[in-house]
C-alpha cells in the first residue's frame, strides 16, 4: 500500500523570514487526515533568511532531527551545547523532560533545512544532544546509515523504534531497501526527482509505505532522500 503526499499539497506559511512547507499538521496548520505516521510527527522544510532565526523556546517528550540541505544552523540550547550544523550534517535532540534551544541562521547566506520530529519511546526521557558529520560522498548511490536506535554504523541515536537512511543518487542510478514483516516506510524527496515504482515523485514530495517486501528508488536526475524505517 502506498500514498503519496505532493509538495503542492503541504502546509505553508511565509512569515517573511521564514518560508516552512508542513509535510503533517504543525502549529496553526491542521488538517486531520495528516497528522503524521507511524511514530514519525514532523516533517517542515524550511527557508530562513540569513541573520535571522527560531529565537529561544521549549520542546520536550520528541525526538527531534535537522537535516541541513544548504547553509548553517546555529544551536544553542539550555544543556550548554553549541553547534554549527552543516550541509551534510545531520542534529538529534532529545527533548525529554524538557529543553529550550534557539536555532539561528547568522550566515549571510540563506538556510535551507528539514526538521523532522519523532515520538520517543517513553515520556520523561533525560534530554540529550548529538550532531554528525555525514560526507555526501558516503551515502552517494547508496543508503547511509543516519539515525539508528542503537546508533550502530556511527549513527545518531534515537529512542525510538525507527531507521533514517539518506541517500544522494546521480541521474539513472538506484538504492533499495527491504522492509522486515510487519515494519512501514516513509520516503522523503529533498531535491531531484525519482522514481518509485510506477510513482514519480519530486522535491517535497513524500511517500508512505505498508504492507510491502522492497523498496527502490531511481533517480531520474541528480536527487537526495531520505527514508525512515518504522515499526
Amino acid at each position: 500500500m502506498r500514498k503519496v503526499r505532493h509538495q503542492e499539497d503541504r502546509g505553508k506559511a511565509d512569515y517573511g523570514w521564514l518560508k516552512t512547507a508542513h509535510t503533517f499538521s504543525f502549529a496553526h496548520y491542521y488538517d486531520e487526515a495528516h497528522m503524521g505516521f507511524r511514530h514519525l510527527r514532523v516533517i517542515n522544510e524550511d527557508h530562513v533568511a540569513p541573520k535571522t532565526g527560531f529565537e529561544e523556546h521549549g520542546h520536550r517528550d520528541m525526538e527531534i532531527l535537522t537535516y541541513v540541505l544548504s547553509g548553517t544552523v546555529e544551536h544553542r540550547d539550555s544543556e550548554g551545547n553549541i553547534g554549527h550544523i552543516r550541509a551534510g550534517m545531520v542534529q538529534r535532540m532529545t527533548a525529554g523532560t524538557g529543553i529550550r534551544h534557539s536555532e539561528m541562521n547568522n550566515e549571510a547566506e540563506p538556510l535551507h533545512l528539514l526538521q523532522i520530529w519523532i515520538l520517543p519511546e517513553r515520556r520523561g526521557l533525560i534530554p540529550g544532544y548529538e550532531e554528525r558529520a555525514f560526507p555526501k560522498a558516503c551515502g552517494e548511490n547508496r543508503l547511509q546509515l543516519l539515525a539508528s536506535p542503537d546508533g550502530r554504523e556511527d549513527s545518531l541515536t534515537i529512542h525510538q523504534d525507527v531507521t533514517l537512511w539518506g541517500s544522494t543518487l546521480t541521474p539513472g542510478t538506484k538504492v533499495e531497501h527491504d522492509l522486515a514483516p510487519g515494519r512501514h516506510a516513509w520516503v522523503q524527496v529533498a531535491r531531484g526527482t525519482v522514481d518509485l515504482g510506477e510513482q514519480t515523485l519530486q522535491a517535497g514530495d513524500g511517500m508512505a509505505i505498508s504492507e510491502e517486501q522492497r523498496i527502490e528508488i531511481q533517480a531520474l536526475e541528480q536527487a537526495e532522500v531520505l527514508l525512515f524505517d518504522l515499526a
